[in-house]
């Protein structure tokens, strides 16, 4: 019988939780399963989730199911072995003390108030970063 392996933990951080890292929770889910404990927060969380983030992620065969807007207070940091920044902004104050993982910055394009083209941009984006940058 195999071990149980125990999922790492993954947070995706942009602004307000609606778009960027949404798509990266979800997209992260679907490439790898149980594997990653993936999860999702804004700095200033919008509390909706953009219509076109669901849109683009349908597009894909992704499953939306169970996500959420939601801020960084409600992440479990001592969870999490890799926080992902996608904004343009520098998190190194705004994270708990409980996270001891890596911090990682890379920003991708907001499509907040944009084109269907503009979500799908980042959403490519995001699925090129996770296969490339995170992959393992």
């Amino acid at each position: 019988m195999r071990k149980k392996i125990e999922p790492r933990g993954v947070v995706f951080i942009c602004l307000g939780n609606s778009c960027r890292s949404i798509m990266a929770e979800a997209l992260a889910r679907h490439l790898w399963g149980e594997e990653v404990a993936a999860a999702s927060a804004g700095i200033s969380p919008l509390g909706f989730i953009a219509p076109l983030t669901l849109k683009v992620l349908a597009e894909m065969g992704v499953s939306t199911l169970g996500l959420r807007s939601k801020g960084l207070e409600e992440i479990d940091f001592s969870a999490c072995h890799l926080a992902v920044n996608l904004t343009d902004y520098s998190l190194k104050n705004l994270l708990p003390a409980p996270f001891s993982g890596r911090l990682l910055h890379r920003p991708a394009p907001d499509p907040y108030g944009g084109s269907l083209e503009d979500y799908r941009q980042t959403r490519d984006f995001l699925y090129r970063l996770l296969l490339q940058d995170l992959g393992e």
